[in-house]
C-alpha cells in the first residue's frame, strides 16, 4: 500500500533531513508544534516561523465534516500527506490508536506513515470502547512495542510518541498514568504523551518521572498553561489539539452570524 507521491530516493533525502531537525528540536528547551488542518494554514504557520506542525485527529475530522475518530487510517493519512507537501517544515501526525486494536495495527500505521512522508507521529492507548476505554496494560506496551519497532525500522529518525489517556478517558489515576509512560519509555518510545492532566503541579510530576521528553497538550479550558509555565515543569514540546481549528470555525461562525442576522458585514473590518 504505497500512498508516497514522490520518488522513494527523492522524498527519503527530504525526509532524512527533515527528521533530523524534528529529533533535535526535542534535545533541549521547548518548542511549540502547532496543529495545521489543511495545506493552507500549514503554510500560514510555516510562514510565521514555527519549526514544527502536527497533525490533529479532531481537526482532520472535522475538515470532512465528522466527529474525531470517525475516519479511516487512509483518511488521516491522505490528510496528512497533503500538509507534508504543502511545507518544507517536519510534520508529525495524531495517529490515534493506530486504526485497530492489535500491536500489528500500530505496527502497520507507523510503516505507512513513514511513507507518506510524516517524521513523527503518535499512537494511543484509548481503546474506542466505553466499557473499557483504555486497553489493558499489558496490551498497551505490546502495541507500543510493536510501533517502536516499526519507527526504528524505517530509513529515517521517525520519532514515536505514546499517549496515555487516562485523564482524557474519565480515568483520572496519576499512578497508573506515570506507571504507564514509564513502561511505554522502556518499550521504546521516543515522546511521552498523557493529554488532559489537571494542573501544573501535575504535569511537573510526570515530567520528573520521565527521562524522555514529554509533549503537553494544550487545548482544554482551565488545563492549559503558558509555554514559561509548562518549560518550567519540564515539557520539551507543546502541541495544540484542535484548538487552532476550533478558533478558525468560531471566526467563521461569527462572521457568518453576523451577515445572516444583521445584514452586515462588518467583519471584513476585522480581516
Amino acid at each position: 500500500m504505497a500512498l508516497s507521491q514522490q520518488p522513494a530516493s527523492q522524498q527519503s533525502v527530504s525526509q532524512e533531513k527533515k527528521a533530523q531537525q524534528f529529533r533535535a528540536l526535542h534535545q533541549g528547551g521547548c518548542f511549540v508544534m502547532p496543529n495545521p488542518w489543511d495545506a493552507g494554514s500549514a503554510r500560514l504557520l510555516e510562514g510565521m516561523g514555527f519549526m514544527a506542525l502536527a497533525t490533529s485527529s479532531g481537526a482532520a475530522a472535522g475538515v470532512l465534516g465528522r466527529k474525531d475518530g470517525q475516519i479511516s487510517r487512509e483518511e488521516s493519512l491522505a490528510h496528512a500527506r497533503a500538509i507534508v507537501i504543502a511545507t518544507d517544515l517536519p510534520v508529525a501526525a495524531d495517529l490515534e490508536k493506530g486504526f485497530g486494536d492489535t500491536a500489528r495495527d500500530a505496527a502497520l500505521t507507523i510503516r505507512l506513515a513513514g511513507e507518506v512522508g510524516l517524521v513523527g507521529g503518535s499512537i494511543e492507548d484509548s481503546s474506542g470502547n466505553q466499557d473499557a476505554p483504555i486497553f489493558d496494560f499489558g496490551l498497551a506496551v505490546e502495541r507500543v512495542t510493536a510501533a517502536a519497532e516499526a519507527a526504528r525500522a524505517l530509513p529515517f529518525a521517525f520519532t514515536f510518541t505514546a499517549r496515555c489517556e487516562n485523564f482524557l478517558r474519565g480515568k483520572p489515576d496519576l499512578d497508573d498514568t506515570i506507571r504507564r509512560l514509564q513502561a511505554y519509555e522502556k518499550a521504546g518510545a521516543d515522546v511521552l504523551f498523557a493529554p488532559a492532566l489537571p494542573d501544573i503541579e501535575t504535569v511537573r510530576l510526570v515530567c520528573s518521572a520521565l527521562s524522555k521528553p514529554f509533549n503537553f497538550m494544550v487545548g482544554i479550558k482551565g488545563k492549559s498553561f503558558s509555554v514559561q509555565q509548562l518549560e518550567a515543569a519540564g515539557v520539551r514540546r507543546i502541541s495544540l489539539a484542535t484548538s487552532l481549528y476550533r478558533a478558525a470555525m468560531a471566526g467563521l461562525r461569527s462572521a457568518a452570524e453576523e451577515v445572516r442576522a444583521d445584514g452586515s458585514f462588518g467583519y471584513l473590518d476585522r480581516l
